[in-house]
């Protein structure tokens, strides 16, 4: 499997196109977080392992197939990755949340754990670990040394833009690491933002600056 994989489909190319736009309020931002949170969650999920069954409909039996039972977690990023969380858990009801609560440094631009609260059997998980932004790369890097720390193998991160810089240290903390992203922009400013970016994903979701 590619390291790193840009989902082209035109929906999600669309709805990209709205939320990165200035002029995109905080209701529509977040609506459209939501809705492309879903969408992406199609593709991240398209290995998901499946098994025969047979179903009586009314006129016969058909054969058919369903997920086979692989448990699944979703790892929210806070605070920005919680706009994701319910895109994909309206896919995957059964899914269990986790938490990992980081704060950038800002004159080091190093990330920093302030909170951690995950599944009790997140080692038997598979995980999509989703954060809205991946700009430095220190944020996923160290959530996943933590996901890890509490046996975590099957990682899989969502994130909607993605810079360079951030998927070199990730790919180079964790050679394992799978990248889904929506686009993968041209570099990091100054400041740590991603160029051309979106903005700070956390303020536009939840109307803070």
């Amino acid at each position: 499997m590619e390291a790193v994989r840009v989902l082209d489909h035109p929906l999600i190319q669309h709805k990209l196109a709205y939320i990165r736009d200035e002029r995109t309020g905080v209701k529509e931002f977040r609506e459209l977080v939501d809705e492309l949170s879903m969408l992406m969650a199609y593709e991240v999920t398209r290995d998901l392992p499946l098994e025969d069954t047979t179903v009586k409909t009314p006129v016969g039996l058909a054969q058919c197939r369903v997920l086979s039972g692989k448990k699944l977690a979703v790892v929210a990023i806070l605070r920005a990755g919680l706009g994701m969380v319910t895109g994909i858990t309206r896919l995957i009801p059964s899914a269990k949340v986790g938490h990992i609560g980081l704060y950038r440094d800002p004159d080091t631009l190093q990330p920093v754990k302030y909170y951690c609260k995950l599944p009790g059997d997140i080692s038997e998980r598979d995980i999509i670990l989703v954060d809205p932004m991946l700009a430095t790369g220190g944020s996923v890097a160290l959530a996943m040394d933590l996901l890890k720390e509490r046996g975590a193998r099957n990682i899989k991160t969502m994130c909607l833009i993605a810079a360079p810089e951030g998927i070199a240290r990730v790919l180079k903390a964790h050679p394992d690491a799978v990248i889904y992203t929506a686009a993968v922009d041209e570099r990091l400013n100054d400041h740590g933002y991603i160029v051309p970016g979106l903005g700070d994903a956390g303020d536009r979701l939840f109307g803070t600056k």
